[in-house]
């Protein structure tokens, strides 16, 4: 019964959580409708708990008091997470769940339900244990920006916390336990600040905690980074943007379960050391977890735990062990499997078929039974040796007759999984030989070529053993980017990603091929980070970068092949990489004296499949010859110490070095250089403000420079950086022209030479000064003589020189023929027209050529003296360039007089 100190509470009954062993079990316990004060755990000092009433809900039938809904299983607990504490709360919501708990960090809110099925599924070697973790849109107040508005297909980054969850409950769950279990993690609100995931995987682990499913210890989830020297537990996300360290431990009070980080090159000793500091963080949590469970979980669920019967161990090991430890030393992958698999169908003959026979001198030899004699002479009745006179009726020993064993199928298969298992270890532990003859810390052969793909940007094939992966390299601009949709709000676009393809070939099985399933998405994510680390920046490098790692062969260690195979395809397409980067894979056999050693774990290199399913640990480490870019571990067992880590990081850098070394031997090797297939691309600074101006109305101007040029595309960002992709130079330098012919900055009195005249007009000539840039040269400033029209002394496409005279307020610019004229040709008479008969009435008045616009024209008719009106034509031209022609549009258009290729004003 929950007491306060003062002892002063309601007269409930107690509560006693019941398991009951029908299938028709009641989940929600009530005890009463009375009111709960404030309550303190007296197990646990580091938190509080109070178990409160929530205000009470009206019924459905608007009842008073009598009718209210109340909830006195609520409890709302505080519990350490790292440097601050996080609130739980369950009773609340989900309460027809097994279990149900919400927990809050600043505005940051996850809900996990938990459900138990009633009936045990199917027995098999994999925990039935379901996770699908979501992140609602509405928790920032948005919705999809795709055109469904609600949640759909989980994105890969919510693959990636499923496993988070997934991987550290499995070691906890006991074997024999086969009710699906499914855990739902919601993120129902966020903050911007406190990330979900690590609140998630805790979250998980206190709902699983007290719930009915029977796991061994409460597990909890934190986030370490490295900011300023100094590790720290669950950062915010703004911090965690200045990190070097991205590290995410979970675990128990006791061990670590999980860990999975990412770093800049960070030494092994560091490592360990953010390790240790997730660990006693994890430990904090776990201890409050427990205590919370004992007081206020369900009763488990143990007797639903169903095992093989215990003698068909020995029966299996009796009747195919000799065969299987020879089956195990077959070097060959689908030698060896082909051997176990004919072994295990015989096995399953003779057990779940025949029968298995048990040896008879365990059982005796012989068996009394009843044979009927018939009696001649009582007086010379003689009793042979080894009978039993029991009056008229003697008893005959004979042979007992041997009752055949059955079993079912799932049982033998389970059972002779595992003494393959044990046989598998106890050979690497007595004999210290793998089943393909190498010590514990051998490394397999290893063969790479580069280059294979002559289409391709960057390739490369990667062969370590029966582990083979085939790399391959595309680059392109920005547009081939991947974009993510996340709560941040903000579009969020990956200039480098790896895709990671493991078809069922790979494995010599026929499969279905589909979308990717969460281990591909996982294992492509680890190879992903590990090679991002080696990447240039931005700014030297402008590509997207995308890599696609095919599995062909796979015998262990895949994803680490796929961080060789793509640094050497990276370097063959000529990414400038900081250095080579190799991943390795380490295994563990923990219980080395079972099998004759002595007690310590044996740690070893390079794993092949067999040895990662029997083995208790998949230790996933990538880097160079000084430090590590990325990491991943799972466990087995229950939890590995920081002393075994240590031992398995050493050994892994060696292992790294030496595959580096191999990579070094790469024949042939990577080019270094850019592929005659890839894409060109340069990148230009403009002035921001001259950024609209190269986009134009509706994107016309860019569209008409990509079409005038036969670029790919032009990227241009508000910061004034224009990026240029072509497949070739010609192409990509003429794109250049004109982009800088549209942003540079005339200057008044600047010459240009030979520059093309590109249309006529009645009042003058335009000339394209540079590529896509345009000024007018009026008619009376394209000649020292007199010229009535512009053609009566030039024709389109003819080139001159000009100078320019005056740039107005709309950056239209004024040329000048005339003005590069020397002086002797330039007179005063030089620009008047031939005598006609009012020759007198303009004597010594000199003329004044003046561009007016539509408004100014009725003020010009009446204008004093010999002022000469020019009146404009509308010019149309297209956003292309096209020849200009005289517009039919009336007289009130807007002066066009200074058009450059269809823009009105080059800012």
């Amino acid at each position: 019964m929950l007491t306060s100190p003062s002892n002063a509470l309601h007269s409930t009954p107690p509560f006693f959580p019941i398991r009951r062993s029908k299938p028709c079990r009641s989940r929600n316990f009530h005890s009463g409708g009375g009111k709960l004060c404030s309550l303190s755990l007296l197990s646990a000092s580091r938190f509080s708990v109070r178990a409160l009433v929530r205000p009470d809900v009206v019924s459905e039938d608007g009842g008073g008091p009598s009718g209210a809904l109340s909830f006195p299983n609520y409890i709302s607990v505080k519990i350490p997470f790292g440097n601050r504490e996080i609130l739980v709360e369950t009773g609340l919501m989900g309460r027809q769940a097994s279990s149900s708990v919400t927990v809050t960090d600043g505005e940051t809110i996850v809900c996990t339900p938990v459900c138990v099925a009633d009936v045990p599924s199917e027995p098999s070697d994999f925990l039935p244990l379901y996770v699908h973790y979501q992140e609602r849109f509405s928790a920032v107040g948005r919705t999809s920006g795709g055109f469904f508005k609600r949640e759909g297909k989980t994105k890969d980054h919510e693959v990636l916390i499923c496993r988070l969850i997934d991987r550290p409950l499995r070691p906890t769950m006991p074997k024999g336990f086969y009710n699906e279990t499914q855990i739902l993690s919601w993120v129902l609100s966020y903050d911007g600040l406190h990330a979900p995931d690590a609140l998630a995987v805790t979250s998980a682990g206190i709902a699983v905690a007290l719930s009915e499913v029977p796991n061994a210890k409460a597990i909890a989830g934190v986030r370490v980074g490295l900011i300023g020297g100094e590790f720290i537990v669950n950062p915010t996300v703004k911090e965690m943007e200045e990190s070097q360290l991205d590290l995410f431990l979970a675990g128990t009070d006791t061990a670590i379960l999980t860990i999975e980080g990412y770093s800049n090159f960070l030494p092994e000793e560091m490592l360990l050391q953010a390790v240790k500091v997730g660990q006693d963080a994890v430990q904090a949590t776990c201890t409050a977890i427990e205590a919370l469970a004992k007081k206020h979980g369900k009763a488990k669920m143990v007797d639903a735990i169903r095992l093989p019967p215990p003698d068909l161990y020995k029966h299996v090991k009796e009747l195919a062990g000799e065969e299987l430890s020879k089956a195990l030393q077959i070097k060959g992958k689908i030698a060896r499997r082909k051997a176990i698999s004919s072994l295990e169908e015989k096995v399953l003959t003779v057990m779940t078929e025949k029968g298995y026979v048990v040896d008879e001198v365990a059982f005796g030899t012989t068996e009394a039974q009843p044979e009927l004699l018939e009696d001649e002479d009582e007086d010379e009745e003689v009793v042979p040796e080894g009978e039993v006179d029991q009056g008229d009726v003697h008893i005959r020993p004979i042979p007992r007759k041997p009752i055949p064993l059955l079993f079912s199928e799932v049982d033998v298969k389970l059972v002779f999984k595992e003494v393959s298992s044990k046989l598998l270890r106890r050979r690497i532990v007595e004999g210290g030989k793998r089943s393909d003859g190498r010590t514990p810390d051998g490394i397999r052969p290893i063969d790479s070529r580069c280059g294979l793909l002559p289409r391709a940007h960057g390739s490369s094939l990667f062969t370590r053993g029966e582990t083979q992966a085939l790399a391959v390299v595309t680059l392109g601009d920005k547009q081939m980017a991947q974009r993510i949709d996340n709560l941040e709000g903000s579009d969020e676009y990956k200039r480098f990603y790896l895709q990671y393809t493991f078809p069922p070939s790979s494995v010599g099985e026929v499969g279905r091929i589909g979308a990717p399933s969460r281990r591909e998405i996982g294992h492509g994510t680890l190879a992903e980070r590990a090679l991002e680390t080696i990447l240039p920046s931005d700014d030297d490098f402008p590509y997207t970068i995308r890599v696609e790692s095919t599995i062909l062969e796979s015998n262990g260690s895949s994803s680490m092949a796929s961080v060789c195979g793509g640094c050497l395809a990276l370097q063959d397409a000529g990414v400038p990489v900081k250095c080579s980067v190799a991943g390795i894979a380490m295994g563990m056999v923990w219980d080395t004296e079972e099998f004759g050693g002595d007690g310590s774990p044996l740690i070893l290199s390079d794993i092949t499949g067999a040895e990662d399913a029997s083995g208790d640990m998949d230790f996933k480490v990538a880097g160079n010859e000084d430090g590590v870019t990325a990491f991943q571990m799972d466990i087995k067992v229950g939890g590995i110490t920081l002393q075994i880590m240590e031992k398995a990081l050493i050994q892994a850098k060696a292992g790294r070095r030496h595959i580096l070394a191999e990579m070094a031997k790469c024949s042939p090797p990577p080019t270094l250089s850019l592929s005659k297939y890839a894409p060109l691309i340069h990148i230009m600074k403009v002035h921001p403000s001259k950024v609209y101006s190269l986009i134009g109305s509706g994107g016309k101007k860019v569209k008409s420079i990509i079409e005038e040029s036969g670029v790919e595309a032009i990227d241009m960002q508000d910061d004034g950086i224009v990026k240029i992709m072509a497949n070739n130079v010609a192409s990509l330098e003429r794109a250049k022209a004109i982009i800088s012919g549209l942003t540079m900055v005339p200057v008044l009195g600047d010459i240009y030479r030979n520059c093309e005249i590109k249309s006529m007009a009645p009042y003058g000539a335009f000339v394209e000064i540079a590529p896509g840039r345009e000024g007018l040269c009026h008619v009376s400033e394209l000649s020292a003589e007199w010229l009535a029209k512009p053609e009566d002394a030039y024709k389109i496409g003819d080139r001159i020189d000009v100078k320019l005279i005056e740039v107005n307020e709309k950056g239209q610019l004024r040329l000048s023929v005339r003005a590069l004229l020397p002086e002797s040709e330039t007179g005063k008479d030089s620009q008047k027209p031939p005598p006609t008969g009012d020759s007198n009435k303009d004597k010594g008045s000199p003329r004044k050529y003046v561009n007016t616009s539509s408004k100014d024209r009725a003020a010009s008719k009446v204008a004093s003296g010999d002022e000469l009106v020019l009146k404009k034509k509308d010019v149309r031209r297209s956003a292309a360039g096209d020849m200009p022609m005289k517009s039919n549009s009336s007289s009130n258009e807007e002066d066009r007089g200074g058009l450059v290729n269809g823009e009105a004003t080059i800012s």
